[in-house]
């Protein structure tokens, strides 16, 4: 094995396609979820509250709920800070479709500001020229597991009296400045989706402080005033109230007995990824056609994507061509993201054009996320670097 890169006369195309990002199970994982099942708890139990507390002490939340997706942690942080009907959001463009979708299901209007080139997290400085007297909260993403700055976006949230809810679908384990991500904001929304660093399949975590969180479990299951699971169990009540519109977003013991298995897994499965991430920087670095990511020197950085960008102007192929180059030589890879201003609904509500958000839209025409996950080998990660090498080389301008 070695870390230099393939070159064209020494290129072997795999033989078979390369997943981009399968889900890291073990019969561990299995076997937990058989003895959940049999535990004659399936919905909302006591494997849940103890994810929720488990999770709690690996990041140092004092307030945690587990729900059934990061978009439902999102949803429910809006609806238990008030936030509707008149009031306006920031976030980034930079952004998968539900980090805006909420704010649209809670009837409030979306505000974009553009990204840092570095980082490609929401710029504080874009953060503020979009203030308004209707601004109400802050999303900023930690885009591909980088964490946002967040010290810049707190000054701003309590200059202007705002909410800050942080999307860290991609940041589980990531930290700011010594911080853990998921004790920063007022709220974090964490994903625990197939593909990300943790998996529950489907799944996430709404971290803050205690008090905010009772107040998000309220609207995180029917808005009622008691836990379900409790009702059916001997020190619950038959008698519940509704004391707010609230959704269904609860989690499952189900979910609840893999996610206690993975968050064991956990420091092991991050020390892979930078494993990974330490041989793409190492084989990539050397070539001018390509930009690799960043991790700055007051974070750390979670590593759920790895986004390389192509330096143009060097190749001869555009980004769309160099995927399927990729794809020919089965090497999987994925996008992150199409902008949201892009999107037809988004682009035809608010008029957005896409050079309105500059380096979101220019960063994302060269931005190609490579396999990143704790199960790819060694021959896996020499068949992405080879891959990638013999593109480049192929298509060196």
């Amino acid at each position: 094995m070695t870390n230099a890169p393939a070159t064209t006369s020494t290129y072997t195309r795999r033989a078979e396609f390369l997943s981009f990002s399968p889900p890291n199970i073990t019969e561990e994982e299995i076997a937990a979820v058989c003895e959940a099942m049999r535990s004659g708890w399936i919905t909302t139990g006591p494997r849940v509250r103890q994810f929720e507390a488990a999770f709690g002490a690996s990041i140092g939340a004092e307030g945690n709920l587990a729900v059934n997706s990061c978009t439902g942690a999102l949803h429910v942080a809006l609806a238990a800070l008030g936030i509707g009907p008149g009031d306006e959001v920031i976030t980034t463009p930079t952004t998968f479709c539900a980090t805006a979708n909420v704010i649209e299901h809670v009837g409030a209007t979306v505000v974009l500001a553009d990204v840092s080139a570095d980082t490609l997290c929401i710029a504080p400085a874009r953060i503020e020229a979009a203030i308004t007297p209707k601004t109400k909260a802050i999303i900023p993403v930690h885009f591909a597991g980088h964490p946002a700055e967040m010290d810049p976006i707190m000054d701003l949230a309590q200059k202007y009296d705002l909410a800050v809810i942080e999307d860290a679908a991609h940041s589980l384990p990531a930290s700011y400045h010594g911080r853990q991500i998921g004790t920063i904001g007022d709220y974090t929304a964490f994903s625990f989706y197939a593909t990300k660093n943790l998996t529950t399949a489907e799944g996430g975590m709404l971290t803050g402080t205690p008090e905010r969180i009772d107040q998000a479990r309220i609207y995180a299951l029917h808005g009622m005033n008691r836990d379900a699971w409790k009702r059916y169990s001997s020190e619950g009540s038959w008698y519940y109230e509704v004391v707010a519109p609230g959704f269904k977003y609860n989690m499952t013991d189900i979910q609840a007995a893999m996610g206690l298995v993975q968050l064991g897994r956990l420091p092991a499965m991050q020390q892979r990824r930078r494993e990974i991430v330490a041989r793409y920087h190492d084989a990539f670095s050397m070539f001018p056609e390509v930009q690799t990511p960043i991790a700055l020197s007051h974070v750390e950085h979670a590593w759920h994507l790895y986004v390389l960008r192509l330096n143009l102007e060097r190749l001869t192929i555009n980004r769309a061509q160099f995927i399927e180059e990729l794809k020919a030589r089965n090497i999987g890879t994925s996008v992150h993201f199409i902008p949201l201003h892009l999107h037809p609904f988004y682009r035809e509500k608010y008029g957005f054009l896409p050079e309105q958000f500059p380096v979101a839209y220019g960063e994302y025409q060269r931005c190609i996320s490579l396999p990143l996950h704790a199960r790819l080998t060694d021959s896996e990660v020499d068949d992405v670097i080879g891959a990638v090498a013999d593109v480049i080389h192929a298509h060196s301008a």
